[in-house]
């Protein structure tokens, strides 16, 4: 079995596979020379609220694949509420505001896609630990050792990778919280999305969401909560306890349900980005700390490490000293950038009377602040 690479990609999630497809669609490179290691084997569960933005989907379409192939639900309508005041935001144009998938189908059928083009996928193979050298980085696993010019940490906000090269000052963690539930009345059949940002009065710098579902063909609602965890809490207010409130106003007990969490880890402009022949990606580096959205920034950063990795062989200098300054000046940077900005002042406002200012009388403005500066950052192909 070959053990050396010239480039070695840790994680097959949405970030690793679109660095791998991007690599692939920018040249004519042997495909034998890509690796990209998995712990676990697709289809593998995967928590995640599962909503693809516009950005995402354009990406996905730039790339030469169609995202309606996945199992979806197109959400045509979102309520954007703070304690059941708030507006609907749809799209003019009747597009879908955004779409729902299930990670285990998603990130399967992009998996599938790479290995259709070649791309090597080893699966169940778990790592261990990574050493970077002058001339290549070891990566050490379940499997054995293997070697690469360049590593991609790509294995999300737990990452192995960012944890044995990378030195964050302290970490920038969200965490959410998700259950999935059947439809238990009429209107929740409807391809409505929920927002309600009440938990901000409450300390928690976040919001409820309730989305829905599509599993093996059924309508389910997914329900959850998101913490980003940006603005110091005075009070340590359950997060579990909120959710199961607001699950309760539609009859629903969330003792009857199983509830999961997972970390989201944020961008911030002090994340640690690489290290010598070694850069981070998707949710090992941070995606949006405003609303806590992986899927869409993760497909874009594949581009942009991709383009990095491809510069890095044309000058034989692989110390990625300009990658994080590189990804500021990219439109999914200065969008991550902007959120965080906008995270750090809108979660500060928990008072119930500026909340419902934001979200009652200044509505409208608060959508077009939206629509301007978070999402939009991918345009359309030409």
């Amino acid at each position: 079995m070959n053990k050396h690479y010239d480039i070695i990609i840790v994680g097959a999630g949405p970030s690793g596979l679109s660095t791998a497809l991007h690599l692939d669609q920018l040249v004519n490179a042997e495909r034998s020379s890509i690796l990209i290691l998995e712990k676990a084997r697709h289809p593998r569960p995967k928590l995640c609220a599962g909503g693809i933005l516009v950005d995402g989907e354009r990406i996905i379409a730039k790339l030469g694949l169609d995202l309606c192939e996945v199992p979806h639900v197109d959400v045509d309508r979102a309520l954007f509420n703070f304690q059941g005041r708030g507006l609907a935001a749809r799209f003019f144009n009747k597009k879908p505001i955004f779409r729902t998938v299930r990670r285990n189908e998603f990130d399967a059928w992009l998996a599938n896609k790479a290995k259709e083009r070649g791309i090597k996928i080893q699966e169940e193979t778990t790592v261990k630990k990574v050493e970077n050298f002058d001339d290549y980085v070891l990566v050490r696993t379940s499997k054995g050792d293997f070697y690469a010019k360049v590593l991609v940490g790509a294995d999300g906000s737990n990452s192995k990778v960012r944890a044995s090269v990378a030195k964050s000052k302290r970490p920038h963690v969200g965490r959410a919280l998700e259950v999935i539930t059947p439809v238990l009345a009429i209107s929740q059949a409807e391809d409505r999305a929920s927002f309600d940002f009440h938990p901000i009065s409450k300390g928690i710098s976040g919001y409820l969401w309730d989305f829905p579902a599509k599993i093996e063909g059924e309508t389910m609602r997914c329900w959850g909560i998101y913490d980003s965890n940006i603005v110091k809490r005075e009070n340590r207010v359950s997060l579990r306890q909120i959710l199961a409130e607001e699950m309760a106003k539609s009859g629903y007990n969330l003792d009857d349900y199983e509830l999961k969490g997972h970390p989201i880890r944020w961008y911030d402009v002090g994340n640690q980005a690489s290290v010598p022949r070694v850069i981070l990606v998707g949710d090992a580096l941070g995606v949006d700390a405003l609303l806590g959205e992986g899927i869409s920034p993760a497909l874009g950063y594949g581009r942009i490490a991709a383009e990095e990795i491809l510069r890095a062989f044309a000058k034989d200098d692989f110390s990625f000293r300009g990658y994080s300054e590189g990804l500021l000046r990219t439109p999914l940077g200065a969008a991550l950038w902007r959120r965080t900005f906008i995270a750090r002042l809108f979660y500060r406002f928990k008072n119930k009377f500026w909340q419902g200012l934001i979200w009652h009388w200044f509505k409208w403005l608060t959508v077009l602040i939206g629509m301007a500066f978070v999402i939009g950052w991918e345009k359309k192909k030409k």
